[in-house]
């Protein structure tokens, strides 16, 4: 019993913070390099292989969302707008690093050298994934919001676990940071100390929701703090910011300080799907707005006042651009041979007694048609 005038000890409070909240707070203002003195000290040679990228990937959007037309996609997200993210976080990654990537992300998995084709596999509906992902370190296109950051959290904690030298990137828009994945993620990630990094792609709606509506938050970096981990917040649209802001992420991963949270603040100049009608919830007046943002224009600018970019090279860029497109519609025009018992190869490595059966049966029917 607690005695009058007696000073009892107390235990420490259980609101003190383990860390110092202020570290972890991003900048009031995104980040940014091109236009800004710190363009000065940005690496020529980066900047024209990110400006070859941005023109690949405006091209490679374009050509995409023409096939949908042509019957040759089901569905595609364009990601016009923002190839500056796309682009930047498949640069930054080493050979043995993996990338996690969202429906919406097919271009940052082509820009880390995936074959389109392969990349548009699921948007065509002819494969489960379309590629392997364990030879070119990059997982399943997630249609599921948000799924794939527990996935990059395990396996960037197992991978530390067995001293493997390995950083997951997992990419998602800002709808997925309403899931409650996203908020598993990050909470295991900083407990675990994990070598993630998680790039938030703020486009400005899911689908048709604005972000106010689904956060009252300053931002989506600021999440960060109640984890425990560094918040950045860069401009998504300047390639530049992007790949230094995402480079030292991924040092400070890789040198076993724990995950960070970018949000790069960008927009997206299409409709969310081929689907989708973006009238219906934003202006033209908007959208107009941020073009004058555009990614590939800002870094056409900041080249060109270094006097490395002139007429020709940028002739060259869209040239090689071009045959790249040539290229996916070639190899899109090719009808994919299709084997309906691939739906039980790859769900299970021993297949359970019920999907041997559905499969006993569907080989059935497959042979009384023919015999028909």
């Amino acid at each position: 019993m607690e005695q009058r005038g007696v000073h009892q000890p107390t235990p420490p409070p259980a609101w003190k913070p383990r860390t110092d909240p202020a570290p972890l707070l991003p900048d009031p203002e995104p980040y940014r390099v091109l236009g800004t003195s710190a363009a000065d000290k940005a690496d020529s040679a980066l900047l024209l292989k990110l400006y070859g990228e941005l023109v690949r990937g405006r091209r490679y959007n374009a050509q995409a969302t023409a096939l949908t037309k042509q019957g040759r996609l089901a569905v595609y997200p364009s990601t016009t707008g923002q190839e500056a993210a796309e682009v930047a976080a498949a640069l930054v990654l080493q050979e043995q690093d993996w990338l996690f990537p969202s429906y919406r992300d097919t271009l940052a998995a082509v820009a880390r050298g995936l074959d389109p084709v392969q990349a548009l596999g699921l948007l065509r509906g002819d494969w489960h994934t379309g590629y392997d992902p364990y030879e070119h370190r990059i997982a399943p296109l997630s249609t599921p919001l948000a799924t794939q950051l527990p996935h990059a959290v395990g396996l960037a904690h197992a991978a530390r676990l067995k001293g493997d030298d390995v950083v997951a990137l997992a990419m998602v828009g800002d709808g997925g940071t309403s899931e409650g994945d996203f908020h598993e993620a990050l909470n295991f990630a900083a407990v675990w100390k994990a070598p993630v990094v998680f790039l938030v792609q703020n486009n400005g709606f899911a689908i048709s929701v604005p972000l106010a509506k689904q956060t009252a938050a300053p931002s989506l970096a600021h999440k960060a703090v109640g984890y425990g981990m560094p918040g950045r917040l860069v401009d998504g649209n300047d390639a530049a910011a992007v790949h230094e802001v995402l480079s030292e992420a991924v040092r400070n991963a890789r040198a076993g300080h724990g995950p960070t949270l970018v949000e790069a603040v960008t927009y997206r100049m299409d409709a969310h799907t081929n689907a989708d009608d973006a009238t219906r919830y934003r202006d033209d007046a908007e959208v107009e707005t941020w073009r004058a943002h555009d990614p590939i224009a800002l870094m056409e600018r900041e080249l060109t006042g270094r006097g490395l970019l002139d007429d020709e090279r940028v002739k060259a860029v869209r040239d090689s651009a071009e045959e790249f497109a040539a290229a996916l519609r070639q190899g899109m025009n090719a009808d994919p041979v299709l084997d309906p018992m691939d739906l039980f190869t790859h769900v299970y490595a021993q297949q359970t007694t019920q999907l041997r059966e559905q499969a006993e049966q569907l080989r059935a029917e497959l042979e009384a048609e023919q015999e028909r």
